[in-house]
């Protein structure tokens, strides 16, 4: 699953990219290094990434600034590794588009679990999966795509992996725990507001689109379909 992957590290500190780039080069991927905001963005126009590792204190542009940016363009995935460890600024960064987020100092093994998550395909055979649908939804896993009531809508990675979740058991409703579980395949802890950030932000992107509802809160337990 990770052979072969080219995964960009935004990363300042020397020291911190080279262990990352030794953790990925180990496990047969392919990290390229970029040492400022302005060399990611460079390096993200003129090649092609699996996967972004990014820190958040960075020169010529902010962590923060450049997963705006990249979020108008792509929903690769975006993996945060920041010493930053405030939950406010955890969610902060995940509404704005991260699909998960690392605090410094970070377990090398965590970082490979992690990556390996984000870049993980359907263990079915794309060209043998159907689309899902649910009402006015569209999800087509062959191509990661999702549209409602014809209209694409830009996905993160987590977003599309909790829809999908989501479409495939319509009648069921989720705690946030098993979707944690489900999608990130680690422990949850009860006070990681990942799942309400994702599902926010998954709302906001209907409701550009419809007024209608299509995820509902069931108190005391978490969300489902409706």
């Amino acid at each position: 699953m990770l052979e072969g992957k080219r995964i960009l590290i935004i990363e300042d500190d020397q020291e911190i990219s080279k262990l990352l780039n030794v953790i990925l080069t180990k496990s047969n991927m392919s990290p390229v290094v970029a040492y400022s905001g302005t060399e990611g963005l460079l390096q993200l126009h003129n090649n092609t990434y699996d996967l972004i590792l990014l820190d958040l204190m960075l020169p010529g542009k902010s962590g923060e600034e450049l997963i705006k940016q990249i979020r108008e363009e792509s929903a690769i995935p975006i993996i945060v590794i920041s010493a930053k460890i405030d939950i406010e600024n955890k969610v902060h960064v995940l509404k704005v588009g991260a699909d998960d987020y690392i605090t410094k100092p970070f377990n090398q093994e965590e970082v490979l679990a992690r990556v390996e998550v984000q870049l993980r395909k359907s263990v079915n055979n794309p060209s043998q999966t159907p689309y899902k649908v649910w009402r006015g939804l569209k999800i087509d896993p062959k191509k990661l795509s999702v549209s409602l009531e014809n209209n694409e809508l830009q996905l993160t990675n987590a977003e599309f992996d909790i829809l999908s979740l989501f479409v495939s058991y319509p009648d069921r409703a989720f705690s946030k725990r098993e979707i944690y579980e489900r999608i990130w395949k680690g422990t949850y802890l009860g006070d990681d507001n990942t799942i309400n950030v994702h599902v926010s932000n998954l709302r906001k992107k209907f409701a550009e689109i419809t007024s209608d509802e299509y995820i509902k809160t069931i108190w005391g337990i978490g969300f489902m379909l409706v």
